[in-house]
């Protein structure tokens, strides 16, 4: 974080061609302090930060910017929490984050057993799935057919076909989905 920072405050005073002596005299933060920031050496209070921004024409936010979005890109295993839980029996869990801003929307799923009598109803919408087994044996049902899925099987198709899936087995069945259009996505 320290040499993201640093080397944002080189990139802006060069791009401004400002010495480190001119940074210095508009912060008053030592040329000496300000060398070792741009190489990482030393962090930085925010207060001195927004001197600098300040002083190099930027808004604070700028030298966050970066990491936030990179951050926001990656969602750790221990970061998932589950999204909803549908039915009593399918787990969901978003596999991204600000999933309310993506066009597709990948999910983990959990479905739990249940007893072969249970009426499944099929259902259609709008757009497509990508399906793939992770665990256990999936039930598919697709266009009035019956498929039986297993680890590494995928099924691939349109969301406007009739389908529905079901756990008729005594484990855990988990997938990953992913749906587009996300249904989740944020209008406007």
């Amino acid at each position: 974080m320290n040499k993201d920072i640093g080397n944002k405050v080189k990139e802006l005073r060069t791009m401004k061609k400002l010495t480190l002596k001119d940074v210095s005299e508009k912060t008053g933060l030592s040329t000496g302090f300000l060398s070792q920031l741009e190489r990482g050496l030393t962090s930085i209070a925010t207060d001195s930060l927004a001197k600098i921004a300040e002083a190099v024409e930027v808004d604070l936010s700028y030298f966050f910017a970066g990491s936030n979005r990179n951050r926001n890109a990656i969602l750790r295993s221990y970061e998932k929490e589950v999204f909803q839980i549908i039915n009593g029996r399918f787990i969901h869990y978003h596999l991204t984050n600000n999933s309310g801003q993506k066009a597709i929307l990948p999910r983990l799923i959990e479905l739990l057993p249940i007893n072969s009598s249970e009426d499944i109803s099929p259902y259609a919408h709008e757009g497509e799935e990508f399906v793939y087994v992770l665990e256990g044996t999936l039930t598919l049902f697709l266009n009035n057919e019956q498929f039986e899925l297993f680890p590494g099987d995928s099924a691939h198709y349109s969301s406007s076909m009739v389908h529905n899936w079901a756990n008729y087995t005594n484990k855990m069945v988990r997938l990953l989905v992913t749906s587009a259009p996300n249904p989740f996505k944020d209008e406007g």
